[in-house]
């Protein structure tokens, strides 16, 4: 009989044995394993894997949406670890005789709890418990700071067209970042938004009028991204004149995976965001 065994996010589980060889699809995973001291226990990674900088010298297995399933069974994984995903990735996996374990990082309580189920999946529970108590500690003194300050209307622009204001994808009501750009003093302009990443339109924002634009659009992938970029990213926006954000100079080009990665380095994301929304408070 065919032995499968799909670990899902609901489930406390514990192996018997702590696997030795795990497989990380995605960033957040990876540096979450790196952080729980598991980084010797890392056989392979995707291809987006960046942070810390023994990750890159992994073996590549594609990324979290079309992985080489050969190239992660050759490595003989006892775990691989993926994120909640809607291409059915995890059964894909089951189909190969691999233990896989499903997490979810789009909140920061789901955060939290990833970071216990791995930890109990890889016996890593208390390095788990001392890394959320810090990451909580942290990211409540940044609240602390920024609780007294005015709320700060912005936008988080996470895709658009290269080189151009069309395509506009940014941070609505269900991603994860609405929820750090509030505890950094901001109020994002489409937190009304139900989805994760809603499109919208030029009008929207010139409806909305933020007072500060965090545009990352083209710049997702943040290796290799020059300061001229940035620059060039920055002055696109200069067409919106009458947009307070551009009216104020307060529009920022971003290129780092902290924004973009649910992982340890969720505080590095809050601290930025507190220092561009408030830089007063630097």
């Amino acid at each position: 009989m065919r032995f499968v065994l799909t670990l899902w996010l609901a489930a406390a589980t514990s192996f018997a044995q702590s696997p030795k060889r795990i497989v990380s699809t995605a960033p957040s995973i990876t540096e979450l394993l790196y952080a729980l001291g598991l980084g010797d226990r890392v056989v392979g990674v995707d291809r987006f894997s960046r942070f810390p900088a023994e990750a890159l010298r992994k073996p590549k297995i594609g990324d979290y949406a079309n992985p080489n399933l050969e190239a992660v069974a050759a490595l003989r994984p006892d775990l691989v670890i993926i994120p909640t995903n809607p291409v059915k990735l995890g059964e894909r996996l089951a189909t190969l005789r691999l233990k896989v374990l499903e997490i979810d990082q789009e909140s920061l309580a789901k955060l939290y709890n990833s970071f216990r189920i791995v930890g109990q999946a890889t016996g890593a529970t208390a390095e788990a418990a001392k890394l959320t108590s810090t990451i909580r500690e942290q990211l409540e003194a940044i609240r602390a700071r920024a609780a007294p300050l005015r709320r700060t209307r912005m936008m988080f622009v996470v895709g658009r067209t290269p080189n151009r204001l069309d395509g506009l994808i940014v941070v609505g009501q269900a991603s994860y970042l609405n929820e750090i750009i509030a505890l950094a003093g901001g109020e994002n302009v489409f937190r009304d938004a139900a989805a994760a990443y809603p499109a919208v339109s030029l009008e929207e924002v010139l409806a909305r009028n933020p007072d500060v634009i965090l545009d990352m659009g083209d710049m997702a992938d943040s290796a290799g991204v020059t300061e001229e970029h940035k620059r060039e990213v920055a002055r696109l926006w200069e067409r919106l004149s009458s947009v307070a954000a551009v009216k104020q100079h307060r529009v920022h080009a971003v290129a780092s995976d902290v924004y973009v990665v649910p992982g340890p380095r969720v505080v590095d994301a809050a601290k930025a965001f507190l220092d561009m929304l408030h830089p007063e408070m630097k």
